[in-house]
């Protein structure tokens, strides 16, 4: 079964940098998009940042200018680098991944705390 295993998370002060990974484990598969998500607590789950396969790539508002997202295809690897981060950005963050035949894979989530 593919698994999707995040990494990266912790906590860090206020204006502080953290780069998450997900990577696919498993066997291998043909990925369209890759996703950020994040769900704080009493808060519904907020999609991030999308890349698609060709690279273009969506963020929420809350963090533009802010997270980068990219892909490496040849490791089926999708990362979240997050720069300048607040308080507001602590969060469980998830990884999802939708395949070109139509699977969609979830990561195991790895927190991100800010102090303020």
């Amino acid at each position: 079964q593919v698994r999707l295993v995040e990494s990266g998370g912790g906590l860090v002060q206020a204006g502080g940098c953290l780069r998450l990974s997900c990577a696919a484990s498993g066997s291998v598969i043909s990925i369209n998009n890759m996703n950020w998500y994040r769900q704080a607590p009493g808060n519904q789950r907020e999609l991030v940042a999308t890349i698609t396969t060709g690279g273009a790539t969506n963020y929420a508002d809350s963090v533009k200018g802010r997270f980068t997202i990219s892909r490496d295809n040849a490791k089926n690897t999708v990362y979240l680098q997050m720069n300048s981060l607040k308080p507001g950005d602590t969060a469980a963050y998830y990884c999802n991944f939708q395949t070109a035949w139509g699977g969609i894979y979830w990561g195991q989530g790895t927190q991100v705390t800010v102090s303020s």
